[in-house]
């Protein structure tokens, strides 16, 4: 069964206006393209990943989802029931496009439910606007510590995984 409704814009998520919050003594880098004072990572490949992001000249700014930000997808997951999904970063190439990343080191039974709805979500918010383009990106961790990838476009074109 699969949901066939109309896609509408409720809200809009403002990076700027998030509130302070507290976050867990974890590894982190201090950005320079990010709204965020710190880039707290939940995992060393995110850590890695904010890296690249800062390194990246085709990268006009970047954040990762906190809870704190609230965007979240709904999706249903491996049990059958309905959970939340807190893709990774926002990524932004330009003023009109904008890319969701999932980093991921190890894949579980979710991950490619988490992906197809993100990839509907994107066609569903890219009809009922015409203002930023956005995309998605899968990101795994062997694949990212393998190839050598030097800006965010090269990234985009070399991982395609949940794409088709």
């Amino acid at each position: 069964m699969q949901d066939k409704g109309d896609a509408e814009i409720r809200d809009y998520v403002k990076l700027r206006n998030t509130r302070p919050f507290i976050a867990k003594e974890q590894g982190f880098i201090v950005p320079k393209k990010s709204v965020f004072n710190k880039v707290i990572g939940d995992s060393h490949l995110e850590l890695e990943f904010s890296t690249f992001l800062e390194n990246c000249d085709d990268v006009v700014s970047y954040s990762k989802n906190y809870l704190a930000v609230h965007f979240k997808i709904d999706y249903v997951n491996a049990d059958g029931d309905i959970s939340n999904y807190y893709p990774d970063f926002f990524v932004k190439v330009s003023a009109s496009e904008v890319y969701i990343v999932e980093t991921k080191g190890l894949e579980d039974l979710d991950v490619p439910l988490k992906m197809f709805r993100l990839k509907q979500w994107c066609e569903d918010i890219n009809r009922v606007q015409k203002k930023v383009k956005y995309d998605f990106i899968f990101v795994d961790q062997e694949s990212f510590e393998k190839y050598e990838t030097k800006s965010f476009r090269q990234l985009v074109e070399n991982f395609r995984v949940y794409k088709n």
